[in-house]
């Protein structure tokens, strides 16, 4: 098997992964575990899983004050209030609305840019930014609707999760040129730890785990080690050798992917103005990546987490 051909099935199987834990995690919550006790136990496992991985293999450490801080606000941003608001907001609202809401991350990654790194924005990036939070703004508008799957609360906390988690790869960004990856990751999964156990922590005493079927067991497993850490390296190693251009594809096919999932599952249904709204988001993103813009946009957009 050729190098080209594993690339391509590790990025869409990031796609794959990603696409359906947006239905599966509406399967656990609320009935079995609540939002933020599923993202202690998902957290928590990471950031020991990722603690053990960095001492093994690389036993590099983040050192200096500023870096420090660094690590600590990527950890705040782009895991303590980005998994928060992520599934919180998925407990309220339609897996397609989440989806389709999470691709503007790249749109609010160069707002970022622009106001912290001082990136330039053109014509063409404004008018994306515009088409893109028109068909998100309308999505919103659209989930007040009782014929609606959608839920505007559900709606703006994914909106939050993903400018959160647009501020964390711009922070991210010069700690990755000085440090592997898995030091950082390793970092900010410990700092997020932290944080986000006093939010969940009476929901993960709460149900009565015995109870579980197997497949509720099953979709737990999968979100912690497929969503969190498969998907993670799969993509660390994907990245060293996919192009730019190739990894912002597959960063489109997500959504379709979770689309496609949930309507097959019956979880969500995908309308005609959904449809009409994904359209706008997506020619909006578009026009804000067709341009040279930051690195992390195209090599750090898809490690999520989600």
């Amino acid at each position: 098997m050729s190098k080209q051909v594993q690339v391509h099935g590790a990025l869409f199987l990031v796609a794959l992964i990603y696409g359906s834990n947006y239905s599966i995690a509406k399967e656990v919550m609320p009935t079995y575990v609540g939002p933020f006790g599923l993202i202690v136990i998902r957290v928590v496992s990471a950031a020991i899983f990722f603690g053990v991985f960095s001492r093994m293999v690389t036993k590099e450490k983040i050192v200096g004050r500023a870096d420090n801080l660094r690590a600590i606000a990527c950890g705040v941003t782009g895991v303590a209030i980005n998994q928060l608001c992520f599934f919180a907001g998925l407990n309220l609202t339609a897996p397609i609305n989440a989806a389709l809401l999470m691709v503007i991350v790249q749109v609010v990654v160069l707002i970022f840019s622009a106001i912290l790194l001082k990136e330039r924005v053109g014509k063409r990036k404004v008018s994306g930014i515009l088409i893109a939070c028109t068909g998100a703004l309308l999505l919103i508008s659209n989930s007040q609707s009782e014929a609606t799957t959608g839920n505007i609360w559900g709606d703006l906390l994914i909106i939050l999760n993903a400018s959160s988690f647009g501020m964390y790869l711009v922070l991210v960004k010069p700690l990755m040129q000085k440090y592997k990856a898995v030091t950082i990751v390793s970092r900010i999964f410990t700092v997020g730890a932290v944080l986000v156990v006093p939010f969940g922590f009476s929901q993960v005493l709460a149900p009565n785990y015995s109870a579980f079927p197997v497949s509720i067991w099953l979709a737990i497993l999968f979100m912690v080690f497929a969503v969190t850490i498969i998907a993670y390296l799969l993509n660390t190693w994907a990245l060293r050798f996919a192009n730019p251009s190739l990894v912002g594809a597959y960063i489109y096919l997500q959504p379709v992917m979770a689309i496609l999932i949930a309507v097959g599952v019956g979880k969500d249904v995908f309308t005609l103005e959904k449809a009409l709204y994904a359209l706008l988001i997506f020619a909006g993103v578009y026009l804000v990546s067709r341009t040279k813009q930051h690195a992390v946009t195209k090599e750090k957009i898809k490690e999520r987490h989600v």
